[in-house]
Order: C-alpha cells, then structure tokens, then sequence
C-alpha cells in the first residue's frame, strides 16, 4: 500500500462561530486521485485551504507525511503541494511561459537565478498540458479554459508530489471542461503524482477519479472507489435528492442521468 500523505483527524473548523467541518478525518495516499464532492456549503473548498493552511487549523489535526502540518514551513509546503484555485478574471501581465516559470518560486532563492532544470520543469509542464501553443502569448489574452490549462502547467512545474485544485472546471463550456479532467488524467498517469480535486460534477469525478470523497454538513459519509459511489442510495441521501443511473458504454461505469422535468 502507498505511504499516507495526508492525515487528517477529527479536523473541526469555524468561520464566525459557524462550523463549517465537523469532527472530519480522512487519509489521503500516494498516488491517489481523489475527487472531493458534495452539496453546496458541505465544507469542500474549507478542507482544501486547511490543508496548505490558507485556513489555520489546531494543532495535531492535519499531518503531512506524518509531521503535523503547522510544523512545515510555507516554503517547504509550496515545494511539495501545487494549488490550483477556481477560475477568476483577475488580469496578469505575464506570458504564459513567464507565469508557469513562477512556479518554481519554491526552489530558489533570491542569490539564485533561473537554471537549467527550471527550463526543462516549465517545457515539460507546458508539453504535458498541451499549452506550449499560448507560451508567448499574454494570460489577458487567453479563454477561461485556455488560462485554467496554464494555471495546471504551472502547478506541475512548481515540482510537488501533489496537486490541489479547486473547481478546475467551473464555468468552462463542455469542450474545456473535458480537456481539464482529460490533462488531469494524463498527469495522473504519466507522473503518478497525488491529485485532489474538488467538483460539483459527479459524472466527472466517476469517470476520471479513482477515489470520491462525499462531504454532507461538514463530515465525511462516503470515501472509497469511485464507481460504488452510485450503490446503496448513497448520493441519494447525500442530495436529498432521488438520481437516474446508467451504464456508460465505453467504460461501463455507472452515471447519472440528467432529469427531464
């Protein structure tokens, strides 16, 4: 079996005095791909901040290959985990090429300049995401989808074991979203690096996940495979809500079937 990387125990965290994780614990492996999903306001996004401390958590709650996280450094944690936010329009006056080179901000140091395996780690990671064709082209010109491909290239060249993202494909047409989770799963494939993603899309979390995670106010109530999670009622009693499966006809997963009122 695969070392844990993370190891979270009866993590609870509150905003306002609202919890909004209850009593939560979860392992995460090497090499897993994990998808997180759940109803809106179940704590997804709230988990993945606590663990690259964008939330602050109590002490012992999260470990990090078995050190607590509070004991790593930003840097050392930046080093090792990637984090890949929701799509936004905010404006970056960088080529694409330049904000991907960013990335390995992590391995240097301000008496260090730019090497010969930083260049290879941002030509690798722009060959892998298919995104060498907006090198030199402006981030302000590029589509959500396009820009969402780079923020992934350059999550891969800051280095890490793991990847994090956080609704990689929100707002993105059929088309984009498809290459998003297609590259997720190259990456996954190719470099065996740990992806954990967060997604209002079950279908997509089925079919290109390995793991699912289910999050219903703030605990977990289902991880495991991600082709049981449509058994036993338990999106169902999740949602609140009944779903229609089906047989997909290449992979012979099990999907949902969207309503027709």
């Amino acid at each position: 079996m695969n070392n844990i990387l993370f190891d979270i125990r009866n993590l609870s965290y509150s905003v306002l005095k609202k919890e909004i994780l209850h009593s939560l614990s979860l392992k995460i492996y090497e090499g897993d791909y994990l998808s997180i999903i759940g109803p809106n306001g179940s704590g997804k996004t709230t988990l993945i901040k606590c663990l690259i401390k964008i939330n602050k958590t109590a002490d012992d709650k999260i470990y990090f290959k078995n050190v607590p996280i509070e004991k790593v450094t930003q840097k050392k944690l930046a080093a090792q985990i990637s984090y890949v936010p929701q799509v936004n329009e905010q404006s970056f006056s960088f080529t694409s090429r330049e904000f991907v080179m960013l990335a390995r901000y992590p391995h240097l140091s301000r008496f260090t300049s730019i090497t010969t395996k930083d260049r290879d780690a941002v030509r690798d990671a722009l060959n892998l995401t298919k995104t060498t064709q907006f090198a030199d082209r402006s981030l302000n010109t590029l589509s959500g989808g396009e820009k969402q491909m780079v923020f992934i290239a350059a999550a891969l060249a800051q280095g890490g074991k793991v990847i994090l993202l956080d609704e990689p494909a929100t707002f993105l047409d059929p088309k984009h979203e498809n290459d998003i989770y297609e590259i997720l799963k190259t990456i996954h494939q190719k470099t065996n690096k740990t992806i954990v993603t967060v997604t209002h899309n079950i279908n997509s979390a089925i079919l290109y996940s390995d793991k699912i995670a289910l999050l219903k106010n703030g605990e977990i109530v289902y991880c495991g495979d991600s082709d049981k999670i449509t058994e036993n009622n338990i999106l169902q009693d999740a949602y609140d809500k009944k779903f229609t499966f089906i047989k997909h006809p290449t992979c012979n997963k099990s999907i949902i079937l969207p309503e027709v009122l």
